[in-house]
């Protein structure tokens, strides 16, 4: 079993989910073979890096809020090409559609390594178990105390 790189691969993933909740754009290609290929249900197919992170710049920029979880991941390792099962759970919130989603899937991911020893995701996708929609108008006490990317710019130093 080849641990290194099992652990390599569970980073590279932590990696992707945090560059997505933090909408770290370029440090989300970075996890990214340029040919990637990702599938989202039966109508969201996409087989470039670029069209791929345009995509999810897009629908879940900065006017989005997200929270992924993977866990749970059964990792394949065979010479420099892999295979990944991982739970997800996430939550999105719409503050302009006053809307809360949660829901849980299975990733099935296919990773490669480079010449630089590096793996990289080279197939994503999932497949839904479940989805919730919640009107946050439903829930009168719902209060987004903080949303890093509708902060206030702090004071600027003075000389």
């Amino acid at each position: 079993m080849d641990l290194e790189s099992i652990k390599a691969i569970e980073q590279l993933k932590g990696r992707y989910c945090r560059a997505l909740d933090t909408k770290s754009w370029p440090e989300l290609a970075a996890t990214l073979t340029s040919d990637v290929s990702a599938i989202y249900g039966q109508y969201l197919h996409f087989d470039s890096r670029d069209s791929f992170v345009s995509f999810l710049e897009n629908t879940l920029g900065t006017h989005v809020i997200t929270e992924h979880h993977c866990g749970q991941p059964d990792i394949d390792v065979d010479g420099d090409h892999a295979t990944g099962v991982w739970c997800l759970s996430d939550i999105t919130i719409v503050p302009e559609d006053n809307l809360l989603l949660r829901g849980s899937a299975y990733y099935h991911d296919e990773y490669v390594r480079g010449p630089d020893g590096r793996w990289l995701i080279s197939h994503t996708g999932y497949e839904r178990t479940w989805e919730s929609a919640i009107s946050l108008a439903d829930l009168p006490s719902f209060r987004l105390g903080f949303n890093r990317w509708d902060a206030p710019e702090p004071p600027a130093a003075s000389a």
